[in-house]
């Protein structure tokens, strides 16, 4: 049998076996070996959790380990971690912000977490909502607050919706990108925070879920990095509670 013709039986192997039996969490299942693909159909299979899990980032067993490794993984991604005790501490904090780097104008959309904040900011604002905003104005404020669904310790990621942050566009055209996370909703791996949205939304998730791991960057001319690339070059993060 062909080097290709192996291969492709390994695909409809799993393909066959993803229609029948539940799929274990990502890391769990092992790649294709020759061993697998010399024994057919029958030689895909699962590997242990105490052989599997080594191979992942640590996303901590406690909220207190969560949260230190999710700010370490921020900080290294170039983005800003600012603690606050609730939300009125959190809207004194981005206040200052407005005020210490000049922010003109700064975009927002209603949300629980957010709305405090936007009306205390002492600048002008811009409200967003899902279907109904002025592209060009959004992309002329200096900023945009949103909420987001989670935040995953494991790889420093923010996880935000369409219903989290206003629609498609406020977490991307302004300059600055800042994210009001409740602490309780700072999940360890990519799979819980999955779980928290779905227990959020049950069966009616939103349109669109992304995850945001630091400022927008590419390093795509002679491998310099350049932040602010196609997406916000600053990304600050509010973490309340």
């Amino acid at each position: 049998m062909s080097q290709a013709s192996t291969a492709g039986a390994v695909i409809l192997a799993r393909i066959r076996e993803a229609l029948r039996v539940p799929a274990p969490p990502p890391q769990m299942r092992s790649h294709a070996t020759e061993q697998a693909a010399a024994a057919g159909p029958g030689g895909l299979t699962i590997l242990p959790a105490d052989v599997a899990r080594p191979w992942l980032p640590d996303g901590g067993d406690t909220p207190e380990e969560r949260v230190a490794i999710l700010t370490e993984n921020l900080r290294r991604l170039k983005a800003e971690v600012h603690r606050a005790a609730d939300l009125a501490a959190a809207a004194d904090l981005v206040a200052t912000f407005a005020a210490d780097r000049g922010w003109r104008r700064v975009a927002w959309h209603g949300h629980e977490t957010v709305e405090p904040l936007a009306i205390r900011l002492g600048c002008d604002t811009y409200r967003v909502d899902d279907r109904q905003f002025d592209k060009d104005a959004l992309e002329a404020c200096d900023a945009g607050i949103t909420a987001c669904e989670a935040a995953v310790a494991q790889t420093g990621s923010i996880l935000v919706s369409s219903g989290s942050c206003g629609g498609r566009a406020l977490s991307i055209l302004p300059h600055v990108h800042v994210v009001i996370l409740p602490a309780v909703a700072v999940a360890g791996t990519l799979a819980d925070a999955l779980d928290l949205v779905r227990a959020r939304h049950a069966s009616r998730l939103p349109s669109m879920l992304s995850f945001i791991t630091g400022p927008s960057r590419t390093g795509d001319i002679e491998r310099i990095l350049v932040l602010g690339a196609h997406g916000p070059r600053e990304l600050i993060v509010v973490l309340v509670g």
